[in-house]
């Protein structure tokens, strides 16, 4: 290992907690967070083609929520 990078890592190791919270303040304006969009609806007669193992399905049918 290089003298550079050991000296780095020491460094990025030293940072406090307030340091880092700070930075990411700092970064914070510059992420843009996209806009959520709630998917479509999708009517049950238009989902085919799913296949669920059986053991999946014995599985998931022995799951007290779910089974019984």
């Amino acid at each position: 290992m290089t003298k550079h990078i050991a000296a780095r890592e020491s460094r990025e190791s030293e940072m406090s907690l307030d340091q880092l919270r700070g930075d990411c303040a700092r970064m914070a304006p510059h992420w843009v967070v996209p806009a959520v969009t709630a998917p479509a609806p999708v009517h049950h007669s238009l989902i085919h083609g799913v296949v669920v193992p059986p053991a999946s399905a014995r599985l998931v049918d022995a799951m007290s929520d779910y089974g019984d």
